[in-house]
């Protein structure tokens, strides 16, 4: 599929994260925030058009239990510029040489949100001594297009192949007007930032997604089979403004079914796999909309380890 490269950022505007470092891995800087002690390690891995610091608030919850990290893919966030769409195997390679590089101690809890979660499947695939755990936050899976309908298809295929126009004035504002009141949870010195970087980079998730439904679907079909680790998968299924732009509520209806099943069958490919539902979050802010079960099945997780 074609690689497209954001334009929002030019590399020579990268700036210093609001909060982490970046680290050198392999001649690119990435970045790292990274508080607690204790293990095995969470690692927060993004979805599309997320990055690192919008999970803070979790993170740092987690971060009372044990060492936690959150951090940037190349080419998202404040990491440095990367042409995108990327393979899972570029992504998941790249996070493992980030900590080493940081000194981030084995075995890692992944919490893997949408994108994030096929990726944090493909990193225990390939390093499965690493990993002691495995959260998945409504994961993207594999088989979803398969199962969904002709049109859902036809609409995607014509979405990813189509560029984004550039945002209006009045849109970004509504976005601001949104985005505003929604970070206020977020410590000071972040919320301006994120706000803003939000702004200025919003086409990123959409390239970074392009290539989710054949080659980073294959990736995971043909990887080696998920390790007999603890495993939680948490599926929403409330209301997601995004989503409910894109699609009708009965379309909405049906892959949201077609998404559970899916779940369902991921979280019993192994033997300490666990299917959680929530009925009042929705896709792309879960994390923030039920913070007490993400943190739950975290806390279960390290425990479950542990044993």
């Amino acid at each position: 599929m074609t690689r497209l490269t954001p334009s929002a950022r030019p590399e020579s505007a990268l700036p210093q994260p609001p909060l982490g470092r970046l680290y050198d891995v392999g001649g690119r800087r990435l970045m790292l925030h990274r508080s607690g002690s204790g293990g095995p390690t969470v690692v927060f891995l993004p979805g599309a058009g997320l990055v690192g610091l919008d999970y803070l608030n979790t993170q740092s919850r987690a971060a009372e239990l044990t060492t936690s990290v959150l951090y940037d893919r190349a080419g998202t966030g404040w990491s440095e510029e990367v042409e995108l769409p990327r393979s899972a195997a570029e992504v998941t390679g790249e996070l493992r040489d980030l900590l080493r590089a940081a000194g981030v101690p084995t075995p890692y809890v992944l919490v893997g949100h949408s994108l994030g979660g096929a990726y944090a499947r493909h990193y225990t695939q390939r390093f499965p001594d690493e990993v002691a755990g495995l959260l998945l936050l409504d994961p993207f899976h594999e088989d979803l297009l398969d199962h969904t309908s002709q049109g859902v298809r036809e609409k995607l295929e014509k979405m990813y192949r189509q560029d984004l126009p550039e945002a209006t004035h009045e849109q970004l504002q509504q976005a601001r007007d949104w985005a505003t009141p929604f970070f206020a949870k977020w410590p000071a010195p972040v919320r301006r930032p994120l706000i803003e970087h939000h702004l200025a980079t919003w086409r990123t998730g959409y390239y970074e997604a392009r290539n989710v439904y054949d080659d980073v679907a294959d990736e995971l079909r043909h990887a080696p089979g998920l390790p007999d680790v603890p495993l939680i998968v948490l599926t929403a299924l409330g209301y997601d403004a995004t989503q409910a732009r894109l699609w009708s509520e009965e379309t909405l209806r049906e892959n949201n079914s077609i998404k559970a099943t899916l779940h369902k069958h991921l979280a019993a490919s192994v033997p300490r796999g666990e299917l959680r539902t929530l009925d009042d979050a929705g896709h792309g802010w879960l994390h923030e909309e039920q913070p007490e079960s993400v943190l739950q099945a975290i806390t279960d997780l390290l425990r479950r380890s542990a044993v």
